[in-house]
């Protein structure tokens, strides 16, 4: 029982780290994220003002599916889903680095793909 446990522990970190590599490996260009996204990002820049109230809080990237960084480094941003009644899945996640990095999620932080500015 206890080996069994450990292989999947040992399966599940595997699988994991697969995920972080990934996410850091992929990229989108602007054109092709939604339009959505395109007005969040200008939001971001211009500095608001922002339609949800979360909307610049820090993240905290707990799955470590983006590079590790200090806490307070990424902050997210709702992308507003059309139909959706609540904040939907999508978000953009800024980090501050200069220049600073973005990363696009449209299934609630399973997976990154970085912005391409």
């Amino acid at each position: 029982m206890l080996r069994r446990a450990l292989a999947l522990l040992c399966v599940s970190l595997a699988l994991s780290a697969t995920a972080r590599e990934s996410s850091r490996d992929a990229s989108i260009a602007i054109t092709d994220l939604p339009p959505e996204a395109r007005e969040t990002l200008r939001l971001i820049d211009r500095g608001g003002p922002y339609p949800y109230r979360r909307d610049g809080v820090i993240f905290k990237n707990l799955e470590q599916r983006l590079p590790l960084k200090p806490r307070g480094y990424y902050h997210e941003y709702t992308v507003p889903t059309p139909g959706s009644r609540d904040r939907g899945a999508r978000r953009i996640i800024s980090g501050e680095q200069p220049p600073a990095v973005f990363y696009y999620t449209d299934d609630h932080y399973r997976s990154f793909r970085r912005i391409k500015r």
